[in-house]
């Protein structure tokens, strides 16, 4: 099924957060074009994508943003995660560090918004697991588990799991949206938006049917290589 640009039933705002390096840019790639950059830098600043998904045949344009791990980015803070209604929180298996600080990003993210949102914590790179594995498969789930996350191994670099978890965060939005108090029907099935203060975030239309439309757009990047 295919969907134009500006047609759509839901738009959600999705964030990527995670130390620099563990691969976020390549995820959002492999997701959005089925890409890999074998040899990406660092995230300087926001990248944006988007995706269009169907579900419960309702047309799902999620916004993607990925900001850099690194510490000098900090002041884009509050616009980054100003209206999301979903995070992917993501470490490297093959570094400790960056699962460690993982307890960091989401404190962050508890300060920036006020309500619960659906939240993922990928360990990307699984493709390394066998020679280089530093997190153990049970410490991750065990520590999502204990944060009320969905848990996901992936791989940017194979491919393994991005798609399922990407799309697993989009149905639980779509399901915990589906039970509030967001939305009525009325005998027509046409489907309506209460008053909410991310309109910005969740727009609702009509169900149809569109024209592809998956982009992904680039910020400037330079300096410290990363990996899948």
């Amino acid at each position: 099924m295919s969907y134009s640009e500006d047609t759509y039933d839901y738009l959600f705002k999705i964030i990527i957060i995670g130390d620099s390096g563990v691969g976020k840019s390549n995820l959002l790639l492999r997701y959005t074009s089925n890409e890999f950059l074998q040899d990406s830098r660092s995230t300087i600043g926001v990248e944006f994508a988007t995706k269009t998904i169907n579900i419960d045949n309702h047309v799902i344009k999620a916004q993607l943003w990925d900001t850099s791990g690194q510490e000098r980015y900090k002041a884009i803070t509050s616009a980054f995660y100003r209206g999301a209604v979903g995070a992917l929180l993501v470490y490297d298996i093959t570094r400790k560090s960056s699962f460690n600080h993982i307890a960091q990003w989401l404190e962050e993210l508890n300060e920036h918004i006020e309500d619960s949102i659906p939240l993922v914590l990928v360990g990307n790179k699984i493709d390394l697991s066998d020679t280089s594995r530093a997190v153990s498969t049970e410490e991750a789930k065990n520590y999502a588990s204990k944060s009320k996350m969905m848990f996901f191994e992936a791989s940017a670099y194979d491919t393994t799991n991005v798609t399922l978890a990407f799309e697993t965060m989009f149905n639980q939005i779509y399901k915990e949206l589906s039970k509030s108090k967001l939305l009525k029907r009325n005998t027509s099935r046409d489907v309506h938006a209460l008053p909410v203060n991310t309109v910005n975030t969740i727009r609702l239309r009509p169900p149809s049917v569109y024209n592809n439309n998956n982009n992904l757009t680039h910020s400037k990047r330079s300096e410290n290589k990363c990996c899948s």
